[in-house]
């Protein structure tokens, strides 16, 4: 049997100004501990994205080393969601997982996954994740427990919470061939995950959920999105008018677009109310964007939910935004910190080495 129809799964991992260090800890997370047949079913694709330091010459000799690895390297730099494609052009396997340059596998998950995608043969498998900080400490995820009580395989009418899970490229393994039948590819800018991670599931006949912590995804590494003060965050409008469009285009159920329009909302709140990604003085225009997105896309008959989410909703639905200002102030003076909607608090402190995390 040749080495193309024995690969099951492709990893593709686009690297930019990635220290060394952690780069080699993420490929040793895909490839390290395999056994001779897991070997075989597995291909990693890091894609060079034309890195202005030694990341092109750490991946030649990894790959030299590695049978199984193989590395593309772009002429000019493309961004993390275009070279995500040009990994996935390369692509053998007949599944495919994106995994970001500086994150990494947790010990076993890659044997997990080949198990369960053979078992179940789905369209999507999602899987959990723990956030990694600088210190040492592993968060869990807010919408982790949404992964619970979704045995089997099915559409996502039957399992509508998953779509309220963390909406990444990396906590979802999906079918080349499903991909293909959508037509879906990433987007380029920033947010490139909004029109891609809800449409894999969105399209999906066939989910499957592995409830097990494969992913480690890294808190605070300089140059992330979530950790960068810029009017590329204004690219997230664009992202979600490609997500609806894409949506609209298939006669979307009621429950769906109200899913979606929620989730819009609230995900772009978040993004106003970081100081870190949205300068104060651009604070206004970027919550008159969401008020415009608000009319532009919501659903009919809609109501704001209960609470400070439904609030927040509620200033938007009528662009209040020297109200949320206000609002905003008073609860951070106070310090609380239900304002922003923060992870779950339940933080554990474990060693750094990946063999030491704990897995379910």
């Amino acid at each position: 049997m040749s080495r193309v129809e024995n690969v099951l799964l492709t990893v593709v991992v686009p690297v930019y100004a990635v220290p060394g260090s952690l780069l080699q800890r993420c490929l040793n997370s895909v490839l390290s501990g395999l056994t001779a047949d897991e070997s075989t079913a597995v291909e990693v694709i890091a894609v060079d994205d034309a890195s202005p330091d030694d990341c092109g010459a750490v991946l030649d000799a990894y790959a030299e080393r590695h049978g199984n690895l193989r590395v593309v390297h772009l002429a000019r730099n493309v961004g993390l969601g275009l070279a995500r494609n040009a990994g996935l052009a390369e692509a053998i396997g007949e599944y495919v997982w994106f995994v970001d340059s500086d994150d990494r596998l947790a010990p076993g998950s890659v044997a997990a996954v080949l198990e369960r995608l053979r078992a179940d043969r789905p369209d999507v498998l999602l899987v959990d994740h723990l956030r990694e900080h600088e210190d040492g400490r592993f968060e869990v995820d807010a919408s982790s427990h949404l992964l619970r009580h979704a045995p089997g395989v099915g559409p996502l009418a039957e399992r509508r919470q998953l779509l309220r899970v963390q909406h990444t490229a990396w906590n979802r393994i999906v079918r080349r061939g499903h991909l293909h039948d959508l037509g879906l590819r990433f987007r380029p800018g920033w947010y490139e995950d909004v029109p891609f991670s809800n449409p894999v599931l969105i399209g999906a006949g066939r989910i499957a959920v592995l409830d097990r912590v494969c992913y480690l995804y890294r808190i605070g590494r300089p140059g992330a999105i979530t950790a960068t003060r810029s009017d590329r965050h204004f690219e997230a409008f664009d992202q979600y008018d490609r997500l609806h469009q894409w949506v609209a285009d298939r006669a979307p159920a009621a429950w769906l677009r109200a899913e979606l329009f929620t989730l819009m909302i609230n995900h772009l709140l978040v993004v106003v109310g970081n100081d870190g990604r949205v300068h104060p003085s651009h604070r206004r225009a970027f919550f008159r964007r969401i008020a415009a997105q608000y009319r532009r896309h919501r659903p009919a008959g809609h109501l704001p939910a209960a609470g400070v989410k439904g609030l927040k909703q509620r200033l938007v639905a009528l662009d209040a935004y020297p109200l949320y200002a206000l609002l905003r102030a008073a609860y951070q003076a106070r310090g609380r910190t239900d304002w922003t909607p923060a992870v779950r608090p339940d933080l554990a402190r474990m060693p750094r080495e990946p063999q030491a995390v704990p897995i379910r």
